[in-house]
């Protein structure tokens, strides 16, 4: 049989295949195309037609101010050194805490108070916070140790093919600790945020001749991204909205991640040499984020009762269904009231789609954690781990479930694109160059459509 015989074969038997499978096996895609958008009646002789681009970032990006008022109560008299003496950068980068013995004072000041009367997060009385550099593409945090991270190398291709910060680009951070609320939900803190990115991306698209923007997001950003324009009015996002492109974007269906992290202490913060003690040190305050029970798994997509367990003890097993009952059994108690919350506003609302032409990018093929093991129910150590197939952070089955539920979704379907990237992981596929490239190839041609 001929090369050319086969080839058509395979190609066949790959149309066989369900549509998630079919992407996620097909081979790589074809020689990036390098060539700019197309001029518009808006450009002059010569000039490249770019529609604004808005970057939100992932999750440990944005940098937090906060200043202590006369009603902070310090637990320790050190951690009142800078009450009264105005802003200061409180989560801008944390490499240094354990160098500088602040470790307590930071686990207090960035801890959130949840006020069940007001279903609503608050900071500690006496602390107020601000983000920094809203509105600007160089405003993310750099840590010293991943210089690179942070949309720095996306924001500089970008730059490379002629888009400016403050001009045609622009960054939207966020106040990390908190999430997006669901229908019904309050959040003080992102309805804010939500009212600036919407005078944002009408700014920009006021000063750029009236062109759509283009909304980018990586990570959790890409959570921020979709429901910031779900909950925009229709006419406004057919009027602002040129294109909603994401990178590896945390899914509805959640991943397994959150659940390894809330038990077992987070090391999102990206501190070296980040040690167990320290990781648990810092574990209450992460428990106190509403972003840390955002993306918990569930049924819908990971399957519920015994037959699918995704945490395993001796004395019992944790499904997806009983995730409420795992918070309370790792010492989350306060936490398994408002994760019962959110989850039945959740349980409620049927999918949700953006309505807008959307490009989802995410990374496959790398070896990603889908059942976690405390044999002896010790969840103050680090857990043996199942892997299954995902970007090292996201199941692909939370992937495939967004993909089909966009899919079905009337209207949506047509304006829907998704990309599996063999070999590309959740924080590097903006990063390395072979992705960075695809990525930016979705980009140019978000501008062209």
């Amino acid at each position: 049989m001929g090369i050319d015989r086969i080839v058509r074969l395979l190609s066949l038997l790959l149309l066989l295949l369900p549509s998630g499978l079919r992407e996620h096996f097909s081979p790589a895609p074809p020689a990036i195309d390098h060539r700019r958008p197309e001029e518009d009646d808006h450009a002059g002789a010569g000039e490249v037609v770019l529609h604004p681009i808005v970057l939100v970032p992932g999750v440990s990006c944005s940098e937090l101010e906060a200043r202590l008022t006369d009603a902070y109560r310090p637990s320790t008299p050190h951690c009142g050194a800078l009450k009264g003496k105005g802003w200061f950068g409180l989560w801008a980068n944390c490499s240094d805490l354990p160098a500088h013995h602040y470790v307590d004072c930071f686990v207090e000041q960035m801890r959130l108070v949840y006020d069940p009367a007001a279903g609503d997060y608050r900071n500690l009385p006496g602390v107020e916070t601000r983000v920094r550099n809203f509105g600007s593409a160089r405003g993310f945090q750099r840590n010293p140790v991943l210089t690179d991270w942070c949309l720095e190398v996306l924001r500089q291709e970008l730059e490379r093919i002629g888009y400016r910060d403050g001009d045609t680009m622009f960054g939207a951070p966020y106040d990390l600790r908190h999430a997006p609320p669901l229908p019904g939900q309050k959040s003080e803190v992102f309805t804010h945020y939500f009212q600036q990115l919407t005078r944002l991306i009408e700014d920009a698209s006021e000063n750029n001749h009236g062109r759509k923007a283009i909304l980018f997001g990586h990570s959790y950003g890409g959570m921020v991204a979709l429901e910031f324009v779900r909950g925009a009015p229709m006419a406004w996002r057919e009027k602002h909205i040129k294109h909603l492109v994401l990178a590896a974007p945390l899914p509805d269906g959640g991943f397994m991640q959150p659940v390894r992290l809330f038990a077992s202490g987070s090391d999102l913060l990206y501190i070296p040499e980040m040690t167990t003690p320290l990781a648990l040190t810092l574990r209450p305050m992460w428990r106190s984020f509403e972003s840390s029970i955002a993306n918990f798994p569930t049924p819908a997509v990971f399957g519920g009762g015994s037959t699918a367990p995704l945490v395993v003890t001796r004395e019992r097993n944790y499904s997806a269904a009983d995730m409420e009952e795992f918070l309370a059994a790792a010492g989350g108690a306060a936490a398994a009231e408002r994760f019962r919350r959110r989850r039945t506003v959740a349980g409620r609302g049927r999918f949700r789609a953006p309505m807008v032409p959307t490009t989802c990018i995410n990374g496959v093929g790398i070896e990603t954690p889908e059942r976690l093991v405390y044999w002896d129910g010790d969840f103050d150590k680090e857990p043996e781990e199942v892997n299954g197939d995902g970007d090292e952070v996201i199941n692909l089955v939370s992937m495939l479930a967004f993909d089909e539920a966009m899919r079905r979704h009337p209207g949506q379907n047509k304006m829907y694109k998704t990309i599996k990237l063999r070999g590309a992981r959740h924080g590097t596929i903006i990063t390395e160059d072979w992705s960075l490239k695809r990525v930016m190839q979705e980009i140019l041609e978000a501008n062209r459509i």
